[in-house]
């Protein structure tokens, strides 16, 4: 096969027209441990760790719902005692949080159990993940390094390349965490202008695939109200209630001021067709879809609950 009929997940996806609204996996906490080494394509499970430590610290994510994911500056190489670890939360109230450390022996990586059970600092700037795990999936290396690249040109000290964060077909894919908000679709230039827009709590729907602290449902309610109302910060919407409306689903919305204090959206889900998803699995599979049918101005706000 020539590198011409080589199958492309993120170039299938485009020319279907895939919807990336509504796709980012729910998660409010994350767990970065740098590793300059390959990147095993099961990411962090693959490591050649220490068994003790390596069960200890998959045991602890896991019982928070922790995503961990392996993590190097792009084209940067640090000496060996200096790597870092972090541990990453999502705060409903916006202070988000952050807990760092350093680690040169595996075992020092049981740091990262204590972490996980401490509530971490509010102050720290949020940090900008590229996915760019090749051996996880071509696209993501095709489109994810020239975006690692370009971001972390321009802010280094923010960047980090990452490995497996979902969406393979998405690709070149930005996670911003702790906000927890998942860019897709992105090349050089428009990862450096959403980004900048991010950090300048100024969210913009274009590639935005969604809030990790909602439903894929209730994040495409989210994403409607930004494409309809324009940018808006990481909290101007909050969801108040979700509940089933026939084949889809009705999700009621506040908004801070100014304008209309709270909406109705009707968001509908369904299944696609079988095709393939991504470049190494070669099993057809359908994609959830979550379209939004109306949207509607809510006589009166309810509370928050």
């Amino acid at each position: 096969m020539t590198a011409k009929d080589r199958f492309l997940c993120a170039d299938a996806a485009r020319t279907r027209g895939d919807s990336i609204v509504g796709t980012a996996p729910h998660g409010t906490v994350w767990v970065l441990i740098e590793y300059r080494g390959g990147w095993p394509a099961n990411g962090f499970d693959g490591l050649d760790l220490e068994p003790r430590t390596k069960a200890l610290v998959f045991s602890a994510a896991r019982a928070v719902r922790a995503r961990i994911l392996l993590v190097r500056r792009h084209g940067r190489h640090t000496p060996e005692e200096t790597r870092r670890w972090g541990v990453l939360r999502y705060e409903k109230s916006g202070d988000h949080r952050q807990q760092w450390g350093t680690w040169s022996r595996d075992e020092d990586l049981a740091q990262i159990v204590g972490a996980l059970g401490a509530p971490g600092q509010p102050g720290h700037p949020p940090v900008v993940l590229v996915c760019a795990h090749g051996r996880h999936d071509t696209c993501c290396a095709v489109r994810g390094r020239p975006v690692g690249r370009a971001l972390s040109d321009r802010w280094p000290e923010l960047v980090w390349e990452c490995t497996h964060v979902g969406g393979d077909r998405f690709a070149a894919n930005v996670v911003v965490a702790p906000d927890g908000v998942y860019y897709g679709n992105l090349d050089a230039a428009s990862s450096v202008e959403a980004v900048e827009q991010h950090l300048a709590d100024r969210i913009h729907a274009g590639h935005l695939r969604g809030y990790t602290d909602l439903y894929p449902p209730q994040q495409a309610a989210v994403t409607a109200l930004l494409r309809h109302f324009g940018p808006a910060g990481r909290h101007a919407y909050a969801v108040a209630e979700t509940t089933r409306d026939g084949a889809g689903w009705r999700i009621r919305v506040i908004r801070h001021p100014p304008g209309p204090a709270a909406f109705d959206v009707v968001v509908r889900s369904y299944r696609t067709t079988p095709y393939q998803l991504t470049c190494r699995g070669p099993a057809m599979s359908p994609a959830v879809v979550h379209e939004v049918v109306s949207i509607r101005t809510a006589e009166r706000p309810r509370p928050l609950g």
